[in-house]
């Protein structure tokens, strides 16, 4: 990746040493001065096409802390006319005149450097005007372009918009840039009169242009205290719908004219949300106005700017007639995150990228409690936390993975912590902190550690010490023990622990070792160190008692950090099993006994199944599974324990028994013997399909939880073959290729659309690939483009594939930058386009890398589905060199890189160790 930064020519003969290289090179900025207040005024120019750019000029005010004669902030990619700066003092004593007598850089870190005529004294307030330009990018970060189609007048429509996380402020204005710096901001946009301005605030007035015809000025009102990645603005010319929000602030859905019709969901969602966390944070929301905007291109999946959220159209437009159940829902859960963040992260914000897990680990988590509020019907907080620990469980069971909390020196290393630990991980240690100190003390210490930092920065520390002293006061924790000290043994190391649990039957006891459970087998145990503070709970066979998530006990760390073996008692004699963690309170796996395990799998594959917490059989299903991939059980246990799965009729489970069984498929269906494993998908998967009527479309007569099922089931039945799910599918897709007008009318179901497409394309012939092609650049709804995206990788020809791939990264193509990843992975996790999408990787990687810049997490998100498809050391070795021999190219991805590796050295491992033995199992039970 080339890190550069370019300044103006300099004109003013004063500044004598203009852009040299500067001697100051710690990646912080120093602490001498400190923004008060941005006055930003842009011109936006959207008129010509050949020529899309912005020119403005921002009055910085800045109090002095320390004496010091160099200004230091940030500035990327911006030409800034050095003879049109000014310096001067408007508050404090000693002389007032001053100016600049020269520049310098620090392309490493960004800096852009002023060195004063005279020295800035402390306690003295100045203010510095600087003008700059640029072009609107095509980067998606900055001050960007964006652009949609108008179907009437069939012409482009130019927009522009915003996205400053973590670090991209500076490409749009100098700017002090990191979280630290708060300021409040005067954003003045100029524009031309066909164009809409937003900002974080109302608008306070608009006047004519001195000099341009049909532009104006429009002003923004002053900002709360925030931020650089905060601010927000852009110019489009979208349409609203707005929402009723009693005695609350103005609410906007904003979309291009042509979706407005899509905002229905969200602009009812919203609000309704932004309600719920009032109430739940005892803080109301401190803006008068929140828009929310859906962008033909963005990058992320959305972003919380205070007061203007912006979004992919997939993660804020809705449409009954194409998006499933599973769309509003992760629809619901993107809109719930950033509403959170206006209080976690924007009224309160980190003080550096080390606690970015603070916002996203609790917006992902809250999120959870917002939707679970508005639609109790979803049993999203279940799901939520399933899924929160499926995914993190895999990255942190590596050694290459990180802590939650982790030091943070370079941007590339914040691009990086957007990632499942900060989210996921991140949200699983917070809902084990809530359940293990109770609602009342939780929620106290929140409201108080929000409201001694309102429009300030915090770290991890200052919100322990919140809630311990909330914890203390409600009597919700023993006075000896405080929450720094249990939680930073789950944010401050890598890694998760796995509970050993050996019974002493007769004793009725437990003896609980812990160890740090990693996926390398070959990692000797003496090395698998780290001790967390565990909450234990627990239940028996006769209690049954899966709704107290309290500990009844702990596992403690030494004060040199060792792990304290625990003894539980009053267990029951050897024909009752015992279950740790109950609802999945904690992330941790538990390992029992063999006599335990086998009590456990007579009752799953009993009648008496379900008096085993939803949760807890899905705990189970993941956990042997893990310990049968890394050798700490057998298959034959572990097949024994998913025997029970021809039983179950609830999603949770399914989706963890589904999601491990997916990596065992993709290795195994390489190999000779993968009908072995077929037959046995089949045999699991046929009494549900039944059970959920097939493919037919049952929908409108199922509770919630049932619809997202049978979505699930029936998609791993078409790939399964199982019963008539591919003829069926066929014939949906079949139908709709005989419509006379397939883009307004499609028979297939919502809910089944992912899975038609997809078989259908699987089945199908080139003139089926096209069609649905067809159907992709016609549609109007991005979440059926998605879906579709997502299934043209299903095809078995390989000329097909590459051509998919080739439009998938055609810069002037179809396919939109940021739904690129989505076409690669569809070809690469399927078993025809693995080898197509490996090769297009390893011979455009240059290219690749090019077209993602500056955007490396999505260079990063290619590598995973790749990588759980190697699994032979001569592919491994392959990957190595390429790896070795890309170096350059890939500068800002080597986390993804050593991640993906070490995954791959465990998939070698699993061959060597478990592939003989399987296949007997697999025979077994079958």
């Amino acid at each position: 990746m080339k890190w550069f930064l370019w300044v103006a020519l300099v004109i003013s003969l004063d500044l004598s040493s203009a852009n040299s290289i500067s001697s100051y090179n710690h990646y912080r900025l120093p602490a001498a001065l400190r923004p008060q207040k941005y006055y930003l005024r842009i011109l936006t120019e959207l008129k010509n096409p050949d020529d899309l750019r912005f020119t403005g000029n921002v009055q910085i005010v800045i109090k002095a802390l320390q004496n010091t004669r160099n200004i230091t902030l940030h500035s990327k990619n911006l030409t800034i006319d050095e003879s049109q700066i000014t310096l001067r003092q408007i508050g404090g004593g000693g002389k007032k005149d001053n100016c600049v007598s020269s520049t310098s850089v620090n392309p490493a870190h960004d800096y852009y450097i002023l060195h004063t005529c005279e020295e800035l004294l402390a306690g003295n307030v100045y203010i510095l005007c600087l003008p700059f330009s640029a072009d609107l990018n095509r980067q998606l970060v900055g001050y960007y372009r964006s652009s949609y189609k108008d179907a009437v007048t069939n012409t482009t429509r130019w927009l522009s918009a915003t996205q400053f996380e973590p670090a991209a402020a500076r490409k749009a204005f100098p700017c002090f840039d990191e979280p630290g710096f708060k300021a409040s901001f005067v954003v003045t946009l100029g524009y031309h009169t066909q164009f809409t301005g937003l900002s974080n605030m109302p608008v306070k007035e608009i006047k004519p242009h001195e000099t341009l015809p049909n532009y104006i000025w429009c002003e923004f009102e002053e900002s709360v205290p925030m931020s650089t990645y905060l601010l927000a603005y852009s110019v489009n010319d979208f349409s609203f719908k707005p929402s009723t929000l009693p005695n609350g602030a103005l609410f906007r859905t904003w979309a291009r004219p042509n979706a407005i019709d899509q905002c229905d969901y969200a602009a009812e969602f919203g609000p309704k949300v932004l309600q719920y966390y009032e109430q739940f944070f005892g803080i109301k929301f401190p803006l008068p106005k929140i828009d929310q905007i859906a962008l033909p291109d963005f990058s992320a999946g959305a972003m919380e700017n205070w007061g203007l959220v912006t979004y992919r159209e997939t993660t804020l437009l809705y449409s009954p007639n194409h998006s499933s159940l599973s769309d509003q829902q992760n629809l619901a859960n993107v809109i719930a995150h950033e509403l959170a963040h206006q209080w976690f992260g924007n009224l309160v914000t980190m003080k550096w990228w080390t606690d970015l897990w603070l916002n996203e680990g609790f917006a992902t988590y809250v999120a959870g409690l917002g939707v679970q509020e508005i639609h109790p019907d979803w049993q999203s907080q279940d799901k939520g936390i399933l899924t929160a620990l499926i995914t993190s469980f895999r990255l942190d069971s590596l050694v290459s993975s990180h802590p939650i909390s982790r030091p943070i020196q370079m941007v590339a290393e914040i691009e990086e912590s957007f990632d499942a630990i900060s989210y996921q991980k991140g949200s699983a240690v917070l809902r084990m902190m809530h359940l293990f100190m109770g609602e009342e003390s939780f929620r106290l210490g929140l409201k108080e550690y929000l409201k001694l930092y309102t429009y300030k920065n915090a770290e991890q520390d200052n919100l322990w010490e919140s809630l311990t002293s909330a914890a203390h006061q409600v009597g919700a924790l023993a006075g000896h023990y405080n929450i720094k000290t249990i939680m930073d043994s789950w944010t401050l190391q890598t890694g998760y622990p796995v509970l050993n649990v050996t019974r002493d039957y007769s004793a009725g006891t437990a003896r609980l070792t812990q160890e740090r459970y990693l996926r390398d087998s070959q990692i000797p145990r003496s090395e698998r160190v780290g001790c967390w503070w565990v909450p234990v709970s627990y239940t028996t066979q006769a209690e049954k008692d899966f709704n107290d998530t309290a500990p009844k006990a702990w596992m403690e760390c030494s004060q040199t950090g060792e792990s304290v073996p625990t003894t539980i008692d009053l267990l029951p004699g050897p024909e009752e099993w015992v279950i740790l963690n109950i609802q999945l309170s904690t992330p941790y796996k538990a390992n029992y006994d063999a006599r335990n395990w086998q009590l456990l799998i007579d009752t799953l594959n009993s009648d008496q199944f379900q008096s085993i917490h939803v949760i807890n059989r899905a705990q189970l299903v993941e956990d042997v599974l893990y310990f049968a991939w890394t050798g700490e059980q057998d298959y034959g246990t572990a097949l024994q324990v998913t025997n029970y799965l021809q039983r179950e009729r609830d999603i949770i489970p399914w989706k963890s028994a589904l999601d491990n069984l997916k990596l065992l498929n993709r290795i195994l269906r390489q190999t000779p013997n993968f009908g072995l494993f077929k037959g046995y998908m089949k045999k699991l998967l046929t009494p549900i399909y039944e059970h959920l009527n097939g493919t037919n479309d049952t929908f409108s007569s199922m509770q919630q939880n049932e619809v997202l099922l049978k979505t699930l089931v029936v998609n791993v039945a078409c790939q399964y073959h199982v019963s008539d799910c591919v003829p069926q599918a066929q014939s949906y897709f079949r139908r709709w290729r005989s419509e006379p007008d397939p883009d307004e009318n499609n028979p297939v179901p919502p809910n089944l659309r992912s899975t038609v497409y997809c078989t259908a394309i699987r089945e199908g012939t080139e003139e089926d690939w096209d069609f649905l092609w067809t159907r992709f650049r016609r549609s109007n709804v991005g979440s059926e483009r998605q879906t579709i995206l997502s299934t043209l990788g299903c095809s078995k020809e390989v000329w097909i594939l590459q051509r998919y791939l080739e439009r998938a990264f055609d810069p002037k193509g179809d396919i939109r930058r940021q739904d690129s990843l989505l076409s690669f992975q569809a070809v690469v996790s399927r078993e025809q386009g693995f080898p197509v999408a490996k090769s297009y990787l390893m011979e455009h990687v240059d290219f690749m890398v090019e077209y993602y810049y500056p955007q490396t997490r999505s260079m990063a998100r290619l590598l995973p589905p790749l990588c759980e498809q190697i699994y032979t050391a001569n592919d491994l070795n392959e990957f190595r060199a390429f790896v070795n021999k890309s170096q350059q190219s890939l500068k800002g991805v080597e986390q993804a890189i050593q991640q993906s590796l070490e995954a791959m050295v465990t998939n070698v491992q699993w061959m060597d160790r478990n592939y003989p033995q399987i296949f007997d199992s697999l025979q077994r039970n079958l």
